[in-house]
């Protein structure tokens, strides 16, 4: 089987050089370019037509998304495997749409990152386990409308307002343990145990509004 050919892309020579050795240990591996900035990267991509590009994501003078971009218009075949410090989903979401083939951390182990350039050199998605969580959290289904009853509603605003289940009862001219009954019934649905978390909870889901319940 021959040896997957890789450019490096980063900014920092140290860097270029740290990952350069991990690679070069191995023959399983060819390191066939290198690049300091993005419009670089594409010029030894064009160049050296490799398996993997190993791409940082902040550099100077183009964005390592923009570069994913321009590399997957110019070499459709390509597999980019991000190599980044940064896994908040501002940076996470647009390399993956723009089509980066896997996504890791630079803490990530020097077997694991080999195993994942092999997998990205298939075509096999790699994610990071920070960044798998993130794309989870994307993909995620919008939770149920936490709705409450009428009378729900009700003794919730009261007790919003300070009242007691006593206050409560004889407002609504109800006993004390229908009151206790429809507090149980708001903890639940709000998914709280306590007053003042079944208030904070419909503050902030706009079940109430300062303006018009205070």
């Amino acid at each position: 089987m021959p040896p997957i050919r890789l450019i490096i892309v980063d900014d920092h020579p140290i860097v270029r050089d740290g990952l350069r050795g991990i690679f070069a240990a191995d023959a399983g591996f060819e390191v066939v370019g290198e690049a300091a900035d993005g419009p670089e990267a594409l010029a030894v991509a064009l160049r050296t037509d490799p398996d993997v590009v190993l791409l940082d994501l902040r550099m100077p003078r183009m964005s390592g998304v923009e570069v994913i971009r321009r590399l997957r218009e110019q070499t459709p075949g390509i597999h980019v495997l991000v190599l980044t410090t940064f896994d908040d989903d501002a940076d996470v979401l647009p390399a993956i749409e723009q089509g980066a083939t896997g996504y890791l951390l630079k803490d990530t182990p020097r077997a694991d990152l080999r195993r994942a350039v092999l997998a990205a050199s298939r075509g096999e998605t790699v994610l990071s386990p920070t960044v798998a969580g993130v794309l989870t959290a994307k993909d995620r289904p919008p939770e149920a409308p936490r709705t409450l009853s009428r009378r729900e509603l009700e003794v919730l605003k009261l007790i919003a307002r300070g009242a007691t289940n006593r206050d409560i009862a004889g407002k609504l001219f109800i006993t004390e343990a229908t009151v206790k009954t429809h507090l149980l019934h708001v903890f639940a649905k709000l998914q709280v145990k306590d007053r003042a978390a079944a208030v904070a909870a419909a503050y902030e889901i706009g079940l109430l509004r300062p303006a018009a319940d205070g």
